[in-house]
């Protein structure tokens, strides 16, 4: 490609999971271009709620969502801030015994996957970890050492780490092509060229894009997850809630304000990066929120907002090597990418510098939706 600049790596995309790998990437000494089709982190990295959990985790992302635990609780040693992360117990609440069977399910489950981290606790403990919760509810589901973050607060400083460590980072530059010969990547992006032996696709809702341009087909949907903070109120509240039957993430924040969430979703325009709330859907959220959480009866909504995410078939991310040498796909995260940020940087960054990771990725390879559509 004529005139084209070069890099060691070069990432699509400039949301947290771009950000992590540009990071772990440079602090490897590996010269880094990271490429934005708009702002840094301006779709679902900044418009979530922010958890930090392995609570409910499909069965595969178990032990990477522990590995970014660890590291969460360490979030300084990596990018020199804390985030705003807040370690907090992590709840899922049963209403009823169907629903307490279902968690003890569940439970069950993970311990036989070999891991303990999620453990039952009858009604009394959940009534005394949760005050204020509905007389009705009979027990739930418990996670200590999970957490939350301020997702803003993640994304300035992921970004901020990121140019220190000498990332070059190019917002305003749309991926329009995308060529493979000889080993090399050759990328056009925002009037720019540029030639890699490693292309990172990292790139949320718009991931199936570019993997189809690196020669990957990725089936995606992109969702508008919608958001609502009501006013401040007393502190009643610590833990992270989730409720087992019901579509519901909520906590109280520091100053008092309720984030509500738990995937409701609005209206997603791709082509112009923009959301339209869905009232009805916003309203079914705070009948949700009603239901486990009384107080909130008299609670007014202040504000709603939604972010862009990309979501597969199975709701699983995809991450590792791309069908063609020296490409990368992390993408798909499917609205619980956030907490997973920090280590699965670290796993592309070691794809590319040992060809290895430690950490069991197979279940989320880019070809897994290929054999899918040859069974089928």
């Amino acid at each position: 490609m004529t005139g084209a600049q070069t890099a060691d790596a070069v990432i699509v995309g400039g949301g947290l999971h771009g950000l992590s790998s540009a990071i772990h990437l440079a602090k490897a000494g590996v010269e880094v271009t990271l490429l934005e089709k708009d702002r840094i982190g301006r779709h679902a990295s900044s418009a979530n709620a922010g958890g930090v959990r392995r609570l409910g985790r499909a069965l595969p992302e178990i032990p990477i969502a522990v590995a970014a635990i660890e590291l969460w609780h360490d979030i300084e040693s990596l990018v020199d801030e804390t985030c705003g992360f807040c370690e907090s117990v992590q709840i899922k609440v049963a209403e009823d015994a169907e629903g307490l069977n279902a968690l003890q399910i569940r439970s069950q489950t993970v311990c036989d996957y070999g891991f303990a981290h999620e453990e039952m606790i009858d009604a009394d403990t959940l009534h005394s970890l949760l005050p204020e919760v509905a007389k009705h509810c009979v027990g739930g589901l418990i996670v200590k050492g999970d957490g939350h973050a301020d997702p803003f607060a993640t994304v300035r400083a992921f970004h901020r780490k990121a140019l220190s460590l000498g990332v070059r980072i190019i917002e305003g530059a749309p991926v329009t092509q995308i060529t493979y010969l000889n080993g090399k990547w050759s990328v056009k992006a925002g009037g720019l060229a540029f030639n890699t032996p490693h292309l990172i696709n990292a790139a949320g809702a718009w991931g199936d894009q570019i993997s189809g341009m690196m020669g990957d087909h990725v089936p995606i949907q992109a969702q508008a997850l919608m958001l609502m903070i009501t006013e401040r109120i007393k502190p009643f509240l610590s833990a992270v809630v989730g409720a087992e039957g019901r579509t519901l993430s909520f906590k109280q924040l520091d100053n008092g304000t309720v984030l509500i969430g738990g995937g409701y979703q609005g209206r997603a325009e791709l082509e112009h990066g923009t959301t339209t709330l869905d009232m009805r859907q916003l309203a079914a959220n705070a009948t949700a929120a009603q239901a486990i959480f009384p107080l909130m009866n008299q609670t007014r909504i202040t504000r709603a907002w939604a972010g862009i995410e990309g979501v597969t078939p199975d709701r699983m991310p995809v991450i590792g090597h791309a069908g063609q040498s020296g490409g990368f796909h992390l993408f798909g995260f499917s609205a619980h990418g956030f907490a997973l940020a920090p280590i699965c940087g670290r796993v592309i960054a070691e794809l590319i510098l040992s060809q290895q990771t430690a950490l069991p990725i197979q279940a989320f390879a880019v070809d897994r939706f290929q054999r899918v559509a040859e069974v089928t």
